[in-house]
């Protein structure tokens, strides 16, 4: 069954929340969006420029929709655009063309983060006098006094790092289940603000920029 030329001529737009891309290299439709549409007419706009990168955009660059329904249009006159999703896509410009982890930072977070905690539960276990609540709980189940609390500290060390698995839901590289810990929660929370501010500050640029050459 063929379409007819109306149908052909619509293409569903769905704009991507991040992409990377390198420096000085040609923005495309591709890159920051995905497309839904005839096959010959969706290779031809992903390969659709929309913007070039120049020292000027920092390493941070926004593409809103406008631009993207502006560039297809002025491609494809007639065509019907139906749009879905974020109405902009934030660029991350990088050398390597993705981001990587920087290895030197992530060793010294974890041995910050390591040394931070145990020093943390250290703390924690000297202020309520940890070991004379051992010795305590150990003299009563046991009835003698003297006795070393090993039979409650065992299990106690066992459990705490059993909490510490369950509350991060994660072994190793392996999850328990599908469901994210706190810390991923957090990280995420954190990732949305940041790019919340970002999208409005380069907005903020963008009208300045607009209302300085119409008064120019």
């Amino acid at each position: 069954m063929e379409l007819s030329n109306a149908e052909s001529k619509v293409v569903y737009v769905r704009m991507r929340r991040r992409a990377v891309v390198r420096p000085k290299s040609v923005v495309t439709l591709g890159d920051v969006a995905r497309l839904v549409t005839e096959n010959h007419l969706q290779q031809r706009l992903k390969r659709l420029p929309l913007h070039l990168i120049n020292e000027k955009d920092g390493n941070l660059l926004l593409i809103d929709m406008l631009q993207v329904v502006k560039a297809i249009r002025e491609a494809e006159p007639g065509m019907i655009i139906e749009t879905f999703g974020e109405p902009h896509v934030l660029l991350e410009i990088s050398p390597a063309g993705e981001v990587k982890p920087r290895i030197v930072i992530l060793v010294l977070a974890w041995l910050l983060l390591f040394f931070g905690s145990g020093m943390a539960m250290m703390n924690f276990h000297a202020d309520v006098n940890m070991p004379a609540v051992q010795h305590r709980i150990t003299q009563l189940v046991t009835g003698r006094t003297g006795s070393h609390p090993w039979l409650f500290q065992i299990p106690y060390s066992i459990g705490v790092g059993m909490g510490m698995l369950l509350f991060f839901n994660r072994l190793l590289r392996k999850r328990l289940n599908d469901e994210p810990n706190p810390l991923e929660v957090e990280m995420f929370m954190y990732q949305e603000n940041v790019n919340h501010y970002v999208i409005t500050e380069e907005y903020r640029k963008k009208h300045e920029d607009q209302a300085g050459n119409d008064g120019g």
